[in-house]
């Protein structure tokens, strides 16, 4: 029985050692990432409007009013986090995408500069759009992997909760069965009484 508690005591302890290797390497991974993705954007340097250029939202212009609620929360900050990539691709270059071409596609409007090559204000439009939806795709590949570095950051932080409790587990176990060994005496027979 004893040999029993000593391996089960072995296997948790073993099991809590790769929680926390796995919990290091989890939050190795998830600071890479973070580290990774704040790096590319501030070289980026894309900054939001400045807080002034919401105070007179008007559709067709620079500030729409869907822009308020979603990019003011910004103004005038640099694009760091993968937080804003997501704000900056989806609130603000999508919108302005969305009415410089009546809300066609890239791939819409090729085809149509491809059927009339003569059209030089679509062949402008449709590299315009190709930019933006480049750019896009960009900050929302780093929005990506942003949410990669913080779902990595949680998920180091279960492995180390998993592994204290598997530690915890192992060592009270070890501990709880440890009774002090039972020896049984044998006592000598008395001396047998007469029989008649």
């Amino acid at each position: 029985m004893r040999r029993n508690s000593h391996l089960t005591a072995i296997a948790g302890f073993t099991l809590a050692a790769i929680l926390f290797v796995a919990g290091g390497l989890l939050l190795w991974g998830s600071a890479y990432t973070h580290n990774m993705v704040h790096n590319q954007l501030a070289a980026q340097k894309i900054f939001f409007p400045p807080q002034a250029a919401f105070a007179h939202p008007k559709a067709g212009s620079e500030i729409t009013p869907s822009m308020v609620p979603s990019v003011s929360q910004y103004a005038g900050q640099q694009l760091l986090t993968g937080q804003q990539a997501q704000s900056y691709a989806d609130n603000f270059i999508a919108v302005h995408i969305t009415t410089m071409t009546g809300g066609q596609t890239y791939a819409q409007l090729s085809a149509k500069a491809l059927a009339n090559p003569d059209n030089t204000k679509l062949a402008g439009q449709v590299a315009t759009v190709f930019k933006g939806e480049t750019l896009r795709a960009i900050l929302l590949n780093a929005f990506g992997w942003w949410k990669v570095s913080q779902i990595t950051y949680i998920a180091s932080l279960a492995a180390f909760g998993l592994g204290a409790l598997t530690l915890l587990a192992s060592l009270f176990g070890l501990t709880l069965r440890r009774h002090p060994e039972i020896t049984h005496e044998t006592i000598p027979a008395g001396p047998k009484a007469p029989t008649a």
